[in-house]
């Protein structure tokens, strides 16, 4: 279905240099995600079977991710984080080492991407908007859709609250559908199966996280 551009109620101009080109920003960090993963593991002294059986991820697929071959998507990182024992932000965006956090615009940093199973379809690309809070149980993050023809759901502990700022989100929460415009918001249980994508081309998002 086409959908026209709608004249926005906010201050488009605001996000613009908000988002910015995810694309193009510096990519430092982005690619550590299977390295801590890996670290966490070992600290644990698991071996990949064993985390298998924990999660129910394939043996193969936490390889691929440990190798940074695929690069999992948040419900995959919280998943992994719960049965390491781990906290899910020193996964995603590191330890912080401040009791708040101030992020300018220019400041922000890609903290992951995700991938297809197979790792060929980038899907989600995060920018973390407060790293360096310690003891945080929240993530909030600028996200990048793409489209994804994969109809996986995603389950997991915690909640979301999703606001959208450009494009048209296509979510299924349960055995519902939504098409979400910008301006529009929705907050749910992540242990609801769900999925969030773009609808055509890309969409951005503000998604904060609370890992529960």
């Amino acid at each position: 279905m086409e959908t026209k551009k709608q004249k926005s109620h906010i201050n488009v101009d605001f996000f613009e240099d908000l988002t910015g080109d995810i694309s193009t920003s510096k990519n430092k960090g982005i690619e550590d995600i299977g390295k801590k993963i890996k670290s966490l593991r070992e600290e644990k002294g698991l071996s990949i079977d064993e985390v298998s059986k924990l999660t129910g991820f394939d043996s193969e697929l936490l390889t691929s991710i440990e190798k940074n071959e695929v690069q999992p998507q948040l419900g995959t990182v919280i998943k992994l984080s719960k049965a390491l024992d781990g906290a899910f932000s020193r996964l995603v965006s590191g330890v912080g080492d401040r009791f708040y956090s101030v992020t300018r615009k220019d400041d922000q940093k890609i903290v992951s991407k995700s991938t297809s199973k197979k790792g060929k379809k980038k899907l989600y690309t995060y920018r973390s908007l407060a790293p360096e809070v310690k003891g945080r149980h929240m993530e909030a993050m600028i996200v990048k859709l793409e489209e994804n023809p994969e109809k996986e759901l995603s389950v997991h502990d915690g909640e979301e609250f999703i606001y959208i700022i450009d494009g048209v989100a296509a979510l299924k929460i349960g055995e519902e559908y939504f098409d979400l415009k910008p301006g529009d918001s929705v907050y749910y249980l992540s242990t609801v199966p769900h999925q969030i994508t773009s609808k055509k081309g890309q969409a951005t998002i503000l998604a904060v996280l609370y890992e529960g």
